[in-house]
This record gives C-alpha cells, sequence and structure tokens, in this order.
C-alpha cells in the first residue's frame, strides 16, 4: 500500500449509533466531519426531551444520534443520511436535526463536488500587485485545497483561519465582504440573487509557522461559463466554511 493509500485508507466500525465507515487514523478525517456526541444517559430521561411524555414500557425512548438527547418515537422517528458523522446509512435522528442533516444533504451531494472539479482564478499573494491565473479544488479527501498553475499551493483547510467571500451587488466598501462571522447569518449566495460571488480573500497558516498568509481570489472575466463557474465555487465555498465553523466549534 502507498503512503497516499494509507492516508486514505478507511475502516469500518460499529458504535451504538450505527455502522460508519471512518479513516482509518483520526487525524486524518475530513475538516467538515463532526464527532458523535454522548447519549444522555437513560437514568436522566424519563421523559422525552421534546413533547415532556412520560417513558415506559410503551413508549420507549430513542437517542438523536446527532444531538445525544432522549425522545419518544414520536419526535424521533425519521431516519436521514448524517454524511457529517461518516454513518453509512440513515440514522434516527430528532425533528430538529433532521431539519439540519436534510439541508447538509445539498453541500455533500452537490457542492463537494463542484469544490472538487475546480474553478479558475487570478491569485494574488499578500500585498503583491501580482496575480497569476490558477486551477483551485479541493482534494478527494477534503482536507487540502491545491492551486496550479506556473505555482503550485496545497493549503490543509484544518489550517485556514478566515474566509472572506467578495460579492457584487451592494454598495462598495459597506456589504461587499461577509466575514466568517456574518457567514453564519447571510444568506447563502446563489447565482441570479441579489448578490453574485465574485472573489474571495483566504488566510491561512503555513506548515511550520505561525504567520498567517493571505490569498486573494478573482473571478475571471474572459468566458461566461468561466465566470459562472467560479460563482458556484465560491458559493460551495461559503458552504463549507460554515461547516467548518461548526466543527471548529463542536
Amino acid at each position: 500500500m502507498s503512503g497516499r493509500e494509507a492516508r486514505d485508507a478507511k475502516t469500518l466500525v460499529r458504535s451504538p449509533s450505527g455502522l460508519r465507515m471512518v479513516p482509518a487514523q483520526h487525524a486524518l478525517r475530513s475538516p467538515f466531519g463532526l464527532d458523535e456526541p454522548p447519549w444522555v444517559p437513560d437514568k436522566e430521561c424519563p421523559r422525552c426531551m421534546q413533547c415532556d411524555t412520560k417513558f415506559d414500557f410503551i413508549t420507549r425512548k430513542h437517542h438523536c444520534r446527532r444531538c445525544g438527547k432522549c425522545f419518544c418515537d414520536k419526535c424521533c422517528s425519521k431516519k436521514v443520511p448524517l454524511p457529517r458523522m461518516c454513518f453509512v446509512d440513515p440514522v434516527r435522528q430528532c425533528a430538529e436535526c433532521a431539519l439540519i442533516s436534510q439541508k447538509e444533504t445539498e453541500f455533500y451531494d452537490k457542492q463537494l463536488k463542484v469544490l472538487m472539479n475546480g474553478a479558475t482564478f487570478f491569485v494574488t499573494r499578500g500585498t503583491s500587485e501580482k496575480s497569476e491565473m490558477m486551477v483551485c479544488r479541493l482534494s478527494n479527501n477534503q482536507r487540502y485545497l491545491f492551486l496550479d498553475g506556473d505555482s503550485h499551493y496545497e493549503i490543509e483547510i484544518a489550517q485556514i483561519s478566515t474566509v472572506q467571500i467578495l460579492t457584487e451587488g451592494f454598495t462598495p466598501g459597506e456589504k461587499d465582504i461577509h466575514t466568517y462571522t456574518s457567514l453564519l447569518e447571510s444568506q447563502h449566495i446563489t447565482e441570479g440573487g441579489n448578490t453574485r460571488a465574485t472573489g474571495m480573500i483566504l488566510q491561512y497558516k503555513a506548515p511550520g509557522s505561525e504567520e498567517l498568509v493571505q490569498l486573494k481570489f478573482t473571478a475571471t472575466e474572459d468566458f461566461n461559463s468561466n465566470k459562472k463557474l467560479s460563482a458556484a465555487w465560491l458559493a460551495a465555498m461559503h458552504k463549507a466554511a460554515k461547516l467548518l465553523y461548526e466543527s471548529r466549534d463542536q
């Protein structure tokens, strides 16, 4: 087995929540992933934590696989895919968590593919006035951003400290930058809305250094198709930044 194959190797594990296909090395898991929550002990939840129904021989208790809380069957009946925890099959979740997981399905089904397919940008490093046309894409294991042009960068997702999406459609200088914090509150950037993603400012820690490196991505203007592809890639990166923030805040 080659070094790359060893790094990407996965193993099937069984937990109280179900079967999971996880990286053989925990340190190599996806930065968008979530750890399984501890279950609320049975003795600490005599009633459903949603509707307050008392548990008995007829009304059984169930644990939500996403939050770990205890519910009756009525309040925890949906089985929904939960790729952020690497479950093989859909798992039981409470109504609130099921709704969140269903919304995340679009990212895993569509937007991850957009990020992995890549898009072309003019990339400017730091305060330099020179930019380089580069193809930017997410690695298959979701752990790196690859930038390829005359130069080559490999940015570890876990080392990204700030993601700012630049948009057009607002008054310049007022709302043209969505920071990490506002990403959690702003509407999802989609093509055809009031705003269009036109670029991104990314800051990350280079290997072996505590100093932040800044890269500015600007969508190319040469072909409409490239512009649309870049806007879709940035919209997917917008969602990825949200998930990354949530994973770190777990």
